[in-house]
């Protein structure tokens, strides 16, 4: 695993319940401001095994970036943690 990734799957553990992070922000976080959808992708690839809280990953507008299902989930599992949405499905605020 690379230096990056590694500070990556730091940062994204240390986002709060309640609060959330965009794909952006934690690769800039990361040392890699240009890096979004590397962060992306270590987490569709890495959630599950490093215990990730995947679903207070939301991108640049502060929408979820998945379809169907999955995208069902990650807005319950954000709201059960308070998270509120606006009538556009943008989170209310975007912060870590």
């Amino acid at each position: 695993m690379t230096a990056f990734s590694e500070r990556v799957i730091k940062i994204i553990k240390a986002i709060p319940p309640g609060q959330v992070a965009s794909y952006g922000q934690i690769a800039a976080m990361a040392g890699n401001p240009k890096a979004a959808r590397q962060v992306a992708r270590l987490l569709h690839s890495s959630s599950e095994k490093q215990d990730l809280p995947w679903h207070r990953v939301v991108n640049r507008e502060g929408k979820i970036s998945l379809q169907g299902e999955g995208a069902v989930i990650q807005r319950g599992l954000l709201e059960a943690e308070g998270i509120e949405f606006d009538l556009d499905g943008k989170v209310k605020t975007l912060e870590l």
